[in-house]
């Protein structure tokens, strides 16, 4: 008797609460789900593409040592000035020094060479003629003339090899004198010494077979932000689109900017991995760079892809992918005989669709769109301009909402609406 005392008013206190849960159920079913509700109309929407990188100088040279030497004078520290032509550094020319007076006495000594089997050769063809004026007049036999005719062509051989041991040696001695021209290191254009990687009595290194950048000379007055942008959006991207750059190291401030150059290839981080990423590098000029950008600046980049000046739009929000199952209701059902289906799914068996309002119910537009900014989405059809979209709330819009479904409107429409 005890436990049925305890079940029965459980028992009520169910039934009541599901009576409850009913009847407030009917009651919202009756009023409808609450949507906000905005006109369809005509804005500027603009399409940016977003990319991070760095900034850098439009104009970088770096300067490094054709020869191996130790660096003997270093006139320049990081953050100076320079000229054009203005004396950067001096290696060490001892050893270049010596090799070209080596390589002028080896061309002295080729030459006098060349001058004593030239007089050879000549005093060889005199002894040739004479053999042959011999000859004629029957004094001097055949095996003669020939034998002075083979010591001629002998002279003649080693003379012109003499000329090409001159030239030999005159090649060495332009090198070791280009080699020894190389131990100055002069500025190649004007600019600022952006980055200073050795020191004095330090060994600098040729650079034959490896870059070994003793100093960066940069043009501090034409900067640019070398962007990383993704696969996805680099078809977007074109020579000449505009681009603000904002730096992390300057706070809000927004410098403008344009696309200059995009790679042709793309370069991939954490290859085989789940955080692989394939990007490609974009350079965008900055056109007013001022005075407070520095190279290795953190940057982010905002390029403009696309601008529709006063075209139908509504906010991003606004648009919703569903199956036609999904949208229930009205479009649930299969079209009539000699009726066209009122969506069209896509290729994924998706529908983009928009809500609006009619006579007090939520009604499915299959629409078609275009680009879309931060803030709003292009309408390309499926809308008119004036039309009552329901722009709230994302559970309505994405979930709740079905065609033909009753709902209140409520918000910046203009009050409440049965």
């Amino acid at each position: 008797m005890s436990k049925k005392k305890v079940i029965i008013p459980v028992v009520v206190i169910v039934i009541v609460v599901a009576v409850a849960a009913v009847s407030l159920r009917g009651k919202r079913d009756d009023k409808g789900i609450s949507v906000t509700v905005e006109p369809a109309g005509r804005h500027t929407v603009i399409q940016t593409v977003t990319a991070t990188g760095r900034i850098q100088p439009m104009t970088q040279v770096n300067i490094s040592a054709d020869v191996s030497a130790k660096i003997t004078r270093l006139d320049v520290a990081e953050g100076d000035w320079v000229d054009k032509g203005t004396l950067l550094l001096q290696l060490d020319r001892e050893r270049y020094a010596a090799a070209v007076a080596s390589a002028e006495a080896n061309l002295a000594a080729a030459e006098a060479n060349a001058n004593l089997v030239r007089e050879n050769m000549n005093k060889a063809r005199k002894d040739h003629d004479r053999s042959t004026q011999l000859y004629n007049k029957e004094l001097e036999s055949e095996a003669g003339l020939d034998s002075a005719y083979a010591a001629a062509e002998v002279e003649v051989a080693r003379y012109q090899a003499a000329l090409e041991q001159v030239e030999q040696a005159r090649a060495s001695l332009r090198q070791a004198r280009d080699d020894l021209a190389k131990t100055t290191i002069l500025a190649p254009m004007s600019g600022t010494i952006s980055k200073l990687n050795k020191e004095l009595g330090e060994m600098a290194l040729g650079s034959q077979f490896q870059e070994d950048v003793i100093l960066e000379i940069s043009n501090l007055e034409g900067m640019e932000a070398l962007v990383d942008v993704d696969e996805n959006d680099i078809v977007s991207v074109a020579l000449g689109d505009a681009a603000e750059i904002e730096v992390d190291a300057l706070g809000e401030i927004r410098y403008p900017g344009e696309v200059t150059e995009i790679a042709s290839s793309a370069k991939t981080s954490a290859q085989g991995t789940t955080d692989q990423k394939t990007e490609f590098e974009v350079k965008v000029a900055i056109t007013e760079p001022g005075g407070n950008l520095r190279p290795g600046m953190t940057a982010s980049s905002e390029i403009v892809t696309d601008v529709r000046e006063e075209c139908l739009s509504v906010p991003i929000q606004c648009v919703a992918v569903r199956t036609p199952e999904q949208l229930g209701g009205a479009a649930g059902g299969d079209a009539g005989e000699g009726e066209e289906p009122r969506f069209v799914p896509d290729r994924d068996g998706f529908v983009e669709v928009v809500w609006v309002i009619e006579e007090g119910r939520a009604v499915a537009r299959q629409v078609r769109t275009g680009i879309q900014s931060e803030t709003h989405i292009e309408i390309l059809s499926g809308l008119v301009e004036g039309d009552r979209v329901v722009v709230g709330s994302y559970r309505a819009i994405s979930r709740d909402l079905t065609d033909g479904a009753a709902v209140t409107v409520s918000g910046p429409a203009g009050g409440a609406e049965g």
